[in-house]
């Protein structure tokens, strides 16, 4: 569905983005992630044919955007991270006059702006004029505008940026329903939205892809033992070094909680029993014990920390 191969881009003598690579699947939600600067951007202006690679393809839909630019447009609904609203509109009509510049006419048109109010929840509020609705509800005339004509990809820039929780996570449940019915493409630095909404992330790092995968297998291959969470009435540095003495255990870090401790131990063994006998015969009290699996957020932070290392 989108195909980028070896895109490369220079403002000037400074380098975006060198030799990005991926593929993007017909259905598939992917979540686009990066540090600020990292090229998500550069990438996403290229993707909606608003700028030209330096070198390298982009293909949507087995359509070049670089000699086939409007064909590609007209097979994406896009939402900026700045929604560009026109506020001395009603939400109708601002969506009619979006509708209108995508070739839409007379009952399409109409039948289109209701079909993109109704998946927004935007139904009650068609006849409000923009200037006067809340933030999450501007985010979704945003979200509304990219739906008319009913496009097969979606690319969403930072969709919740500036949103209370309770917005978020409506706008969140849209683009849930969304996801079944085309591509998207969710482009973001917030990563809990990547874990509720992707199958697959893309990570962006000083211009490069550096991973690319499921959350699920990204973690799977960071985690390179098994980690337990455990909760002690003990003294935190006995405690600490006690644990840290059992053969097979690689790392004992404390965690959020006072007492909390995560322990790791190599991925071949399973060292909960022990760890629990160890505790007890010393006096202390176990109250919980866990199994903890990295987060999404840990290994963005580890790959693109090693990955300044590097460079």
């Amino acid at each position: 569905m989108i195909v980028a191969r070896e895109l490369t881009k220079y403002y000037g003598l400074k380098q975006a983005i060198q030799d990005v690579s991926f593929q993007i699947n017909r259905g598939e939600v992917v979540g686009f992630l990066g540090p600020n600067g990292a090229g998500k951007t550069t990438i996403l202006r290229i993707m909606t044919c608003f700028m030209q690679p330096t070198s390298g393809t982009m293909m949507v839909d087995d359509i070049d955007c670089r000699t086939h630019s409007l064909e590609v447009r007209k097979k994406i609904g896009f939402l900026p991270e700045t929604v560009p609203l026109y506020t001395e509109l009603s939400v109708r009509s601002f969506l009619a006059f979006a509708g209108t510049i995508k070739g839409l006419r007379g009952n399409k048109l109409a039948s289109e702006v209701d079909r993109a109010t109704s998946l927004c929840g935007l139904a009650e509020h068609r006849g409000r004029l923009i200037k006067y609705l809340s933030k999450g509800l501007k985010q979704r005339v945003g979200i509304a505008q990219a739906l008319l004509n009913n496009p097969p990809i979606l690319i969403l820039d930072e969709p919740t940026t500036g949103l209370d929780p309770a917005q978020i996570v409506e706008v969140r449940n849209i683009i849930k329903e969304l996801g079944g019915q085309r591509t998207v493409l969710l482009s973001t630095h917030i990563l809990p939205e990547v874990s509720h909404l992707c199958q697959r992330v893309i990570i962006l790092n000083q211009g490069r892809v550096i991973a690319e995968d499921t959350p699920k297998n990204l973690t799977d291959k960071l985690q390179k033992g098994l980690r337990t969470l455990l909760l002690v009435d003990g003294p935190q540095d006995q405690v600490k070094a006690r644990l840290a003495s059992i053969e097979g255990i690689s790392k004992v870090e404390t965690f959020q909680r006072e007492g909390e401790f995560v322990v790791e131990s190599t991925q071949e063994e399973n060292l909960r029993p022990l760890l629990a006998k160890t505790v007890v015969e010393a006096g202390w009290g176990l109250k919980e014990m866990k199994s903890l699996d990295l987060s999404l957020e840990e290994v963005f932070v580890h790959l693109v920390t090693e990955e300044g290392k590097e460079a």
